[in-house]
């Protein structure tokens, strides 16, 4: 068995440097922003199926003998692909912010 290995040497980064750029922690607070509110949205439906499953609002018939618990379960379905869908295009824009902020720190010649 050949051990292939490539000439490339790593460059160690300063994390330091980086957590004290302004980039960095704009990048972060929107990350975190958008993460946090994002799942609060989907924890605060979800929680709510069992609070609501047995209260007459969600018991009454809304299409022949499907009550609204079950329209309110398929919503969740439906939350869980959009919320999902919408994480993975944001996901773009992040990867696009951590780039931009890498090269920021390399153009400052900070990787020593």
């Amino acid at each position: 068995m050949v051990n292939v290995s490539t000439k490339k040497q790593a460059q160690s980064i300063d994390y330091h440097a980086i957590e004290a750029m302004e980039s960095f922690n704009s990048f972060v607070k929107k990350k975190n922003t958008f993460l946090f509110s994002i799942t609060a949205v989907f924890l605060i439906l979800y929680i709510l199926l069992p609070i609501l499953a047995f209260q007459p609002v969600l018991q009454q018939k809304f299409f022949g003998n499907i009550t609204g618990v079950w329209v309110y379960s398929a919503g969740l379905f439906i939350m869980t692909i959009v919320l999902c869908t919408v994480y993975v295009k944001k996901a773009a824009s992040f990867d696009k912010a951590v780039a931009a902020v890498l090269e920021e720190y390399h153009a400052k010649g900070e990787n020593k």
